[in-house]
């Protein structure tokens, strides 16, 4: 049986991939994504760049240490008119971005970047377009009180698996990439490869 790392402790891409039925560990890269993220950015990176290198950061340095293993990396970045945007850092902060982001368009992309072998062998990015409603200011408030700290670790302040999804009018995408794993590409390149059966 082919070992599987998944480079990331974000709870719904693991539950991603067990509701897929494949079996894998799940392992914290600890890379300095905020380093890495502002050197980058630094340097002029577009956002698909941008999102590509933090994924296979990932990837990479658990493949360093477990070369026989297949290494799944990902990263998920919000692009909203030329800018990226972050976790919040604060309910404050989630509150400035969902004003910010109200009744405007914005896109999501989610990175997937497949090592095998301590080498890149893979890699996708999916990208979403999302259309915020124009919701009320009350509305804001109490979803801000329903929903914090758990929107903390959601970019943009919102998770479409939960409560998030009144926040929208319109998307256009894959559900998957939303969450931040391009599911259906990492399991058929899996299943392509016979690293996962099918």
């Amino acid at each position: 049986m082919q070992k599987i790392i998944l480079a990331s402790q974000s709870a719904i891409r693991q539950q991603l991939l067990q509701n897929a039925g494949v079996s894998f560990i799940a392992e914290n890269a600890r890379i300095d994504e905020s380093l890495l993220k502002t050197s980058l950015l630094a340097e002029g990176a577009p956002p698909r760049d941008l999102v590509d290198q933090l994924a296979e950061a990932k990837a990479a340095k658990l493949a360093r240490k477990n070369s026989d293993a297949v290494v799944i990396g990902c990263d998920q970045i919000l692009e909203f008119e030329g800018n990226v945007l972050s976790k919040p850092d604060s309910m404050e902060d989630a509150r400035a971005q969902l004003t910010m982001l109200r009744g405007k368009s914005h896109k999501l992309m989610s990175a997937a970047v497949i090592y095998h072998e301590a080498q890149p062998i893979w890699r996708h990015i999916g990208v979403v377009r999302l259309f915020m409603a124009e919701f009320s200011d009350s509305y804001l408030d109490a979803y801000l009180s329903r929903n914090w700290p758990d929107i903390a670790q959601a970019v943009g302040a919102y998770m479409l698996e939960s409560e998030g999804i009144r926040l929208f009018s319109r998307i256009e995408g894959s559900y998957f990439d939303v969450l931040g794993l391009p599911l259906t590409e990492v399991l058929n390149f899996l299943a392509l490869r016979g690293f996962i059966e099918r």
